[in-house]
């Protein structure tokens, strides 16, 4: 064989297995010895994968935001009415509950329709129960004494009327009129006395409303002044908040509850004198329309009052913060096209749903706004 014939088999038989080498390699779901796919690229890159960047950013491919439903808003730097958070507690309308309590020692008896429970509506001026008063034995022996020693007295006056009756005309007018006068009060005393002794107090309630708390059972025996019935109307309760600033109630504008929608307060007024070295302002929560306050007369609650004056900052959905490893407030904003930022932020609070930002942004940082919290899980 010639050189050069020598020389063009040689060529051919490296295309043909250039050719065969080329196409196992490509060859579409060949899988090396680890399970890895063999028509991809041989390696990751680190900066096209989803983790948590060394200067504590988050890289985030495209399809890995579709998924997390990453959205984000520039932040434009506006002016908000400044907000506080004051601690507070449901209490009462005291125009509108109302409390029934033992005025003597006695007991239980139920009503008409039963005695009442909590959470059962009742209406002004209804009968809750009865109660049926006892006294000491010795108070008891007394007054049936005095019961049998007056119905001995009326026996004797009604039988001298009767007499003095039937000499009418031989006796003088005046004596028949005293002695009927007298045999009348004997009567009345006879029967206020006998009716002290079997007598019952009729319960009823004070206002229209709920049975908040019910304390009766029957046959249940109380002393004065202890709380058998505390009745309210859950459409008209009042917020009682505390702070240290006694100028704050005449600065406030308006205000609503922390986590509770549709409800909104109107200052009713601030006290004037410390409680435990903090000044109580009253609000009345208000619902809209029909909807149902739903609170409870007691119950923790957070007022997040705006104030009169003007504050700049940046606005922003509370969805939207979250805390990091350090339980700093921050917010993630996109300094990439797949790279997000935490950023430590001052916030306060202006309603329910909304905060303002009032230290850590610029005006042209974009901001997520939905999905934070997913990009804070990663690590």
């Amino acid at each position: 064989m010639s050189r050069l014939s020598y020389a063009r088999t040689a060529a051919a038989l490296l295309w043909v297995s250039g050719f065969f080498a080329g196409f196992a390699q490509a060859a579409p779901g060949a899988h090396g010895p680890n399970g890895e796919h063999l028509d991809g690229p041989s390696g990751t890159s680190r900066a096209s994968s989803l983790m948590r960047l060394p200067d504590g950013s988050v890289n985030a491919p495209k399809l890995a935001q579709r998924r997390m439903g990453i959205r984000t808003q520039l932040a434009p730097v506006t002016a908000a009415a400044a907000s506080v958070q004051l601690p507070g507690q449901v209490v009462v309308d005291p125009n509108a509950g109302g409390r029934v309590q033992a005025v003597h020692g006695g007991r239980i008896e139920p009503g008409p329709k039963g005695l009442p429970v909590a959470g059962e509506a009742v209406r002004k001026g209804q009968v809750l129960a009865y109660l049926r008063h006892h006294a000491e034995p010795f108070a008891e022996a007394n007054q049936r004494s005095e019961a049998s020693e007056l119905r001995a007295s009326r026996i004797t006056a009604e039988q001298r009327v009767k007499r003095l009756e039937s000499l009418e005309g031989s006796v003088p007018t005046k004596d028949i009129e005293a002695a009927r006068t007298e045999l009348a009060s004997l009567r009345q005393r006879e029967s206020t006395v006998g009716g002290s002794i079997r007598s019952r107090e009729t319960l009823v309630s004070p206002v229209s409303g709920v049975i908040a708390q019910a304390n009766a059972l029957n046959g249940q025996v109380v002393d004065a002044k202890d709380l058998l019935f505390d009745i309210i109307d859950p459409q008209r309760l009042m917020i009682e908040a505390t702070t240290a600033d006694a100028s704050l109630a005449a600065k406030i504008a308006s205000a609503t509850l922390a986590g509770v929608e549709g409800v909104t307060l109107r200052v009713v007024g601030a006290a004037r004198t410390l409680r435990d070295g903090r000044i109580p302002i009253t609000f009345r929560a208000q619902a809209k329309g029909t909807q149902n306050l739903g609170l409870a007369v007691g119950q923790s609650v957070t007022v997040l009052a705006q104030t009169k004056e003007q504050v700049q900052g940046v606005v922003l959905p509370a969805e939207a913060l979250v805390r990091n490893s350090a339980n700093e407030t921050v917010v993630y904003i996109k300094v990439g096209a797949e790279r997000y930022l935490p950023q430590p932020v001052t916030v306060q609070p202006l309603d329910p749903k909304t905060v303002l930002v009032t230290q850590g942004l610029a005006a042209d940082n974009r901001v997520v706004v939905q999905g934070a919290s997913l990009l804070n899980q990663i690590r």
